[in-house]
């Protein structure tokens, strides 16, 4: 009798210690592939001991607002030099502690089957934020449309055109916007994510990517101070385990590539 109860309290202790060790933390995430992913991640996660609630926002805005404002303790949505600029305009205090995925920008039409077809006075849809419209100018700058200033780095906007031989009209519109704006522009320059989500298909639609080697990969963030903690670790591994990559390379087919 005694070791039937001895088994049973050493039973319940080792359950109780691992409802201890489990934890709930808050994911903020962006539509698209990057909260596809986080679900697959959770699954991983979940036998690990730790809880994720995905929160999906549909702007670039708010995650890092609402992780400054501890409504999340980590996200995963932007790449580091979006994360730069948002630490330098806003004063975050915020860090990145792992790498996840890399995803192409694509340039998008409804109505070119190539940007040599691009007409006088074209009106181009780029983002609004400073990183991703860069981002965009420097995918055009890359195709031989326009030309950028020297020294602008990662992040020139229309005032850095120094040459533009085709008078290209910039619309600079929130970035999940953008796929609405193909009926109205002649190209727009398109995040992957937001590509997606609109059901454009970046190896079949796009009539120009991003250079793969672009230094835009995508990273998990978190508040300063947080980086250690367990449950941060725990998150990074979730997202590095091998049945994360392979739902990536199954599921989008190159479109979204694994950047660990």
């Amino acid at each position: 009798m005694m070791r039937k109860l001895s088994l049973a309290l050493a039973s319940a202790l080792g359950l109780a210690a691992t409802m201890a060790v489990a934890e709930d933390i808050k994911v903020g995430v962006s539509p698209g592939e990057h909260g596809e992913i986080m679900e697959e991640v959770a699954k991983v996660a979940k036998d690990k001991g730790l809880n994720i609630d995905i929160i999906e926002f549909t702007d670039y805005v708010v995650p890092n607002q609402a992780l400054a404002d501890a409504d999340l303790q980590a996200n995963s949505f932007q790449h580091q030099p979006y994360l730069d600029n948002q630490i330098k305009d806003r004063g975050f205090d915020l860090v990145a502690i792992a790498k996840t995925i890399t995803t192409p920008m694509g340039v998008y039409s409804e109505k070119l089957k190539s940007l040599d077809e691009l007409p006088e006075g074209a009106k181009v849809a780029i983002p609004n934020d400073p990183t991703n419209g860069g981002r965009a100018l420097l995918i055009l700058q890359d195709q031989g449309v326009i030309t950028l200033a020297d020294g602008t780095g990662l992040t020139p906007s229309p005032l850095d055109v120094t040459e533009n031989p085709k008078n290209l009209r910039f619309l600079e519109l929130d970035a999940a916007q953008l796929p609405r704006a193909l009926a109205d522009a002649d190209i727009a320059i398109i995040n992957t994510n937001y590509a997606l989500d609109a059901g454009l298909n970046p190896h079949e639609d796009a009539i120009a990517m991003e250079k793969a080697d672009s230094p835009y990969a995508n990273i998990i963030v978190v508040r300063k101070g947080d980086e250690d903690a367990a449950w941060a670790k725990q998150l990074v591994e979730a997202y590095h385990d091998p049945a994360v990559k392979q739902f990536i390379e199954e599921k989008y087919q190159g479109a979204v590539i694994p950047a660990w």
